[in-house]
This record gives structure tokens, sequence and C-alpha cells, in this order.
């Protein structure tokens, strides 16, 4: 039996949260870029949850943008699936089984672009979301008149134009447009790239200003780790014990925090919010921010690659492995946290990376560390150099961790172009895919090099990093003895005293 609208009726759990029926008379409410599982596992579970203590009363279009993947299983089932939580909550095993009801149809921006088109003029939105990666938001001169354009950016401000025709550009038709990208003041960067995109494309004055002035772009930070579907064995079991088949269900920890940038007007309009005390609405965000992408973000970008080296292929794998936990706890308490380019009360930062540990160690919670990998030189240069530059302001000596975690990368990043034109590494005997805008340099400044020269040519990249590394004191020698160890085996003796 699938999960399905009409096959609600028939599964009986206890304990599992179901939809009813009203909610799929809900009107659409959301316009979502992105169908990924952090989405539907975080501001979709909201406004779900909202809706059922009807609140927010609004359902969300997905508008899936990528080629990959398909939207099949969304309209077999009628866009409901599983979320399974677990996790521990001050100190207690805590656990949550919700069918999630708020998505009412996605997408395809490719094949339904005049679809999106259409809830653009619909009266009913008021909210797009989006997360499109580190590297979605980014300006890409084209003519929104493609369909679809080709960008995120592009989609949107295409969106945008024809909310504004449709409405003769009325105040009352602006929207409040919340990116959950993890870069710094998302919201307002994405506003800069769509004025910047209409005044390439010539769009009349009028409609610039009605997007500076009647459309509220807010900066957001989502803080929920999400790995996705339960692994074979395990979603087999839970097919037999729930008697249901579900192509979507996703697995989360019980841990969330979604914090949107707005005053009172906006936390007026996402009322979803009063569903649920972890969703925040600030004037100022910046310290969730903060503690967010440097100490759970920070962690897993500089640890991923020493874990995998290490042979470790998940977090909780390497949350059993004394080294690394060695390694990640002072990489948190001893470098990361006096180096937060922002003032924090240490205590509230303590207590927030005690709290990353034990998300790590969350059992239930099989997150790949080669998931973590995905676009793994952005995720350096927007969660760790700022790290690494404020720890030499503060101290002017090697982050003997940072130097390890960076040595690390550049040895996972040491690939080789497949005949399908993807990038693939190897080491230890692990084959995997490096998915990374960077992967061709990499790979080319591999090519009959040494680990000193690779060390040097990558540090010395400003482009990439926005800075100078080997102009930090001692910072390229230590990577490049790190990196020799690595590079000879010796991982052990980088990872024990």
């Amino acid at each position: 039996m699938i999960l399905s609208i009409n096959n609600l009726k028939n599964i009986n759990v206890p304990g599992l949260q179901k939809p009813n029926t009203e909610i799929f008379n809900l009107p659409d409410k959301v316009l979502q870029f992105g169908t990924g599982v952090l989405l539907r596992g975080l501001p979709d579970y909201f406004i779900d949850r909202a809706n059922r203590q009807g609140i927010f009363n609004g359902r969300v279009v997905l508008v899936k943008s990528t080629g990959t993947g398909s939207a099949d299983d969304f309209a077999k089932q009628d866009g409901l699936y599983t979320i399974y939580s677990k996790g521990i909550e001050n100190g207690k095993e805590a656990s949550e089984e919700v069918i999630c009801s708020s998505i009412s149809k996605v997408l395809s921006a490719s094949s339904d672009w005049g679809a999106v088109l259409a809830i653009a003029g619909s009266r009913d939105l008021q909210i797009v979301i989006s997360n499109t990666t580190e590297i979605g938001i980014q300006l890409v001169e084209e003519d929104i008149n493609q369909q679809p354009p080709q960008s995120f950016p592009g989609k949107l401000l295409a969106v945008l134009y024809e909310r504004y025709n449709v409405f003769s550009g009325s105040a009352a038709s602006g929207l409040i447009i919340i990116p959950t990208e993890l870069i710094t003041d998302n919201g307002q960067k994405l506003k800069s790239i769509i004025l910047d995109l209409a005044r390439f494309n010539k769009l009349e004055n009028d409609f610039i200003i009605w997007i500076e002035h009647h459309n509220t772009f807010c900066n957001s930070l989502v803080d929920r780790i999400v790995p996705g579907k339960p692994v074979k064995e395990l979603a087999a079991q839970l097919e037999n014990e729930r008697g249901y088949t579900d192509n979507l269900h996703i697995m989360s920890e019980i841990y969330c925090l979604w914090a949107i940038e707005g005053d009172d007007k906006v936390a007026s309009a996402l009322s979803f919010a009063k569903a649920d005390d972890r969703v925040i609405i600030a004037p100022d965000i910046e310290i969730y921010r903060e503690l967010k992408l440097r100490l759970l973000n920070g962690s897993h970008t500089l640890s991923c690659a020493v874990a995998i080296i290490s042979g470790l292929l998940t977090v909780k794998e390497a949350m059993d492995n004394s080294s690394l936990v060695k390694f990640i706890s002072e990489l948190a308490y001893k470098e990361i946290i006096p180096s937060i380019p922002y003032k924090i009360d240490p205590d509230a930062a303590s207590d927030f990376a005690a709290k990353v540990l034990d998300r790590f160690r969350n059992p239930h919670i099989r997150h790949e560390w080669l998931s973590i990998s995905l676009q793994y030189s952005t995720k350096i240069k927007m969660r760790v150099i700022p790290l690494l530059l404020n720890y030499y302001r503060t101290n002017n000596a090697v982050p003997a961790n940072m130097a390890l975690g960076f040595a690390a990368f550049i040895r996972f990043m040491k690939t080789e172009q497949a005949t399908d034109g993807t990038y693939k590494g190897s080491v230890n005997q692990l084959n995997y895919a490096v998915t990374d805008s960077q992967a061709a340099y990499f790979s080319k400044v591999w090519e009959n090099a040494n680990a000193d020269q690779v060390v040097k040519t990558v540090l010395s990249n400003n482009d990439l990093w926005g800075a100078d590394l080997t102009e930090l004191p001692g910072f390229e020698k230590t990577v490049v003895r790190e990196l020799n160890k690595i590079m000879a085996g010796e991982k052990e003796s980088a990872l024990h005293e």
C-alpha cells in the first residue's frame, strides 16, 4: 500500500501523526525552489505543524529546478511523506513520526514553467522559500524570458516580474522571500542579485522600485541534520512495521531551528512561527548564524576529509573513534570558539558546542561524510576561512587541527576526470565522486605535482579563498607536513599524539 491521500484511512500506526483531510483544501501560499530533504525536513515540516494547529492554513508548491531525479513519487503520493525524527533532548531519547502534508504539488522548471508563472499570479501566494546550495545564489547575466531561465535568481526574477505585471505593481502584491542557503546575509545578497539582473534585462524602473519597496528579502538560517532516506534495510523494516510504502520518507534528528530576520510585519505574515518556538523571527539573527555556521558546519567541514581518510564513512562512526572525537572536540573548543568573528558569550558558545557533539553522536542518524563533501571548496571558503584568519588575528599561531583539516581536504580533492566528465577520487581503497565547482581546478593542480607544490599553489590562490593563506606564519609548512603524512599512509600519526 503506497502512502497517498486515499490510503491515509487505512494507515493506523500508534504515535504516527496523520493529517486531517481539511488540510488538502488549503490554498497554495508558498512557492519553494528546491525539493531537497533539508527543505522538506525543516520549513515544510514547520508549515505542516502550523496547518495542523489551524494557524498558517497554507500549502507549498515545490519547483524542481535540477535535471536529476523525478517528481513522479510526489505525484503518486499526493505530496505526502513521512519524517522519522530521533535524537537526544535534555539527556533523554526523543522521537517523532509525522506524515507531512504541507506540499500540494511539484512542478518541474524545465517542463512546467508556464504553471510556475501561473502560481506567481495567484492572489494566495505570499512567500517564496529556496535552498539551491551555496552556489545557487550567484549572478548569471541571462535573459529572464527563457523558458525557464538557467539560474535560480533568473527564475525568481521572472516570477516577480510576472507577479508585478499581473497585479499592476500593487503594494499588496509584494512577497516575502526567504532563502535558506548557508551564506552570510543570504536574503540581502539575493536581493542585490535580483536588482542587478533586473537592470541587466533593462526592466522598467517602476518594477525595480516595486522590488525594493514592496518585497521583503529575509536573511535566514536553517539548522537540522536531515541525512535523507533511511538505509535500505531500515526502510524495509519501517514498511513492514507500518504497513505502507513511502518512497519519499526521510530521517531527521529531533533538533531543529529556523531563524528568520524580520520585523513585526514579517512575523505577522509568517504566522506559522506561532506554532513552534523553534521558529525564531527577530531583527538580528547573527548569533544563531555564527554559532551554527562555525560550530556545526565548520566542524563538519574541517572533519569531513579527516574522517574519510581514516576509513570512517559516517559522522556517528567518527564519534565512536576516540582519535576523531579528540580531534573534533579540540577543533571546536580550542580553535573554532575563540575564532568566531562575532561577539558571543563564551558560555553560550560552549553550550552550543556540547549540543553539536551530542547531535553528532545521535545513533539514529546515518549522516555520510561524502554527502557533507558536496561543494567542499565553497564550504571551506564560507565556513572555515573567516575562522582561520580570525584565529591568526588573536593568536598569531598555527591552529593545528584546522591545518590538518585543510591538508585532508586537499588530499580529498586529488581527482581525475572520468569519461563521463565527472571527477573521481580514491583514498584507502575508497572510490568516490567529487561534486565541486572547483573540481577541475584541483585535478589540474595535482597533475605532476608533489604535496609541497600543491599546497603552495592552493593556499596562495587569492581568487579561491579571498586571501593568500601562505602569508599566515607557519600555516603552509604545517599543511605540507600533514599532507605528506597522509600521502605516506601515516594517517594514524596525524590523528594520534
